[in-house]
């Protein structure tokens, strides 16, 4: 017997299958990276700043050194951390117990146990701040909980930074190189493999360190002065000897005495100490508005008397006169002296806020990371590049006069969304864990500002064998550990999630 044929309009519908919820460890690492960019990011006005107005260091840099090392909440602490802690009682308490049991005070402060430890411990500052004390603290009795938290934000911020100029340098350099093809092509793919070469690790640090080594060149101008002294003293030893001076003839040279050559030295002098003068007058302006702004946002008496006590340099109103070049110069024993004195005036250090001074050293090591990491994406466009642009709606729109930017972003760039997607959400856990490895190294994000590399290094200096601090590495290992381990969820979810051949039927 033959089978029935069924229309297909009364077919069983068939199953559609949801590309975002095939991956279920992607949905966890989801969930799990959401929660953690709330914590982390999401309090780093509160972890960044003080808790209270008489507090002048934010949260994750307050704390007191009687309240180091103590462990998590519901830790009894040791011996040495408890009697610390007896020395942050109120002294109305420690006077009450002394009278009570018939004790000084310090033997009141060094019992830890029976009925004085039990009453002692009430007042800990334990009991009344559970929140600042609840993952325990480190060597300078800061709260881990504020630390991890701003950490966290400041390694989830540098990762996503880092990836998205990663991307964004990755993406172009690939999409330029497979558009135009030819040679421009094969030169910038050799360049790329070039870069591969060289080991990475390595260039990452060489980058990292040169942009601290920028930053403080910018603030102290060493380089400036040692060049302009040298300058001088071979342009002045030149006109002296009436040709290029040797190394013998500049060190002779250097040790003559300053009053042979004073009037250029004085001019000189003079020159650069009214440059000085001009960079006092700067600053102590500077100064000034900055407190006036203070007083103006002042809200209490206390923090008006602070910011009315912000001490502003006296400078004087007139610039330095030639007397006091003359003068500067006679002090002076050598030329080699009188030259440096100038080039001190001449090229003043500057003072960076502390606020921007972090952030170029961020932005450093931003810059250090993302500059390094786009060499993959970059093969990946350029491969889909070259896929694309024989593709018929290509050649129609090139056909129809469309300009090449036009192209670009309206017909190849919407393609290959899907591959720089993942590739971003890979990317990310990679520049987490370079900004973790070069913190840990000493030569990421500076103290006193934290981040899980930071925190794993210091954590790592506690653990010995005599006494074991392990919450301070235990922490941000775990931290670092399961957040790497949910964007790689995210990025495999994504990539099953955008590649249709992963469907289900």
């Amino acid at each position: 017997m033959s089978e029935q044929s069924v229309p297909a309009i009364m077919a069983p519908p068939r199953l559609r299958d949801n590309p975002w919820t095939r991956s279920k460890l992607g949905l966890v690492g989801m969930v799990f990276l959401t929660l953690m960019m709330v914590l982390c990011l999401g309090t780093l006005p509160w972890t960044l700043n003080p808790r209270a107005e008489a507090i002048k260091v934010g949260w994750f840099n307050e704390g007191e050194t009687k309240a180091a090392f103590l462990p998590p909440f519901g830790l009894r602490p040791a011996a040495d951390e408890a009697r610390n802690l007896n020395q942050l009682v109120p002294i109305e308490v420690i006077e009450a117990l002394a009278i009570e049991h018939e004790l000084s005070q310090d033997d009141v402060l060094r019992t830890i146990d029976g009925p004085i430890g039990a009453s002692l411990r009430e007042h800990w500052p334990t009991k009344g701040d559970r929140l600042h004390y609840s993952l325990g603290t480190d060597p300078l009795g800061r709260s881990l909980l504020a630390r991890l938290l701003a950490g966290g934000g400041i390694s989830l911020s540098i990762g996503i930074a880092a990836a998205a100029l990663s991307v964004f340098i990755g993406t172009m350099y690939g999409a330029i190189a497979g558009y135009i093809g030819g040679k421009v092509d094969a030169t910038m793919m050799r360049i790329v493999d070039v870069l591969y070469g060289l080991p990475y690790i390595l260039l990452v640090v060489l980058l990292a360190i040169a942009m601290s080594a920028l930053v403080e060149e910018y603030e102290a101008k060493a380089r400036q002065r040692v060049g302009w002294v040298d300058r001088t003293i071979r342009d002045m030893a030149r006109v002296e000897l009436g040709r290029r001076a040797t190394a013998d003839d500049l060190a002779a040279f250097k040790e003559r005495s300053p009053q042979e050559f004073a009037p250029n030295l004085v001019a000189r002098m003079h020159e650069g100490m009214v440059v000085s003068w001009k960079h006092a007058v700067r600053m102590s302006k500077k100064i000034e508005k900055q407190r006036a702004e203070a007083i103006r946002k002042a809200k209490t008496e206390k923090a008006r008397e602070e910011a009315e006590s912000i001490p502003v340099p006296i400078v004087p109103e007139s610039p330095p006169t030639v007397e006091e070049a003359e003068a500067a110069v006679a002090a002076c024993t050598t030329i080699d002296e009188a030259v440096n004195t100038a080039g001190r005036y001449r090229f003043p250090p500057r003072k960076l806020d502390s606020e921007l001074k972090r952030a170029l050293d961020l932005g450093a090591l931003l810059i250090a990371i993302g500059a390094v990491s786009w060499l993959t994406l970059a093969r990946v466009v350029r491969g889909q590049v070259l896929s694309l642009k024989g593709q018929p709606f290509v050649e129609a729109a090139r056909a129809l006069g469309a300009p090449g930017h036009r192209i670009f972003f309206r017909h190849l760039l919407p393609n290959l969304l899907g591959p720089i997607i993942v590739y971003a959400t890979l990317t990310v856990p990679q520049a987490i864990l370079q900004e973790s490895f070069l913190s840990f190294l000493g030569i990421g994000v500076q103290p006193p500002m934290p981040s899980w590399g930071t925190l794993a290094a210091d954590g790592l200096v506690e653990l010995n064998r005599h006494r074991s601090h392990w919450w301070l590495l235990l922490f941000p290992c775990v931290l670092l550990g399961l957040t790497l381990l949910a964007l790689n969820f995210v990025g495999e979810g994504l990539r099953e999630a955008f590649d249709p051949k992963r469907a289900r039927k």
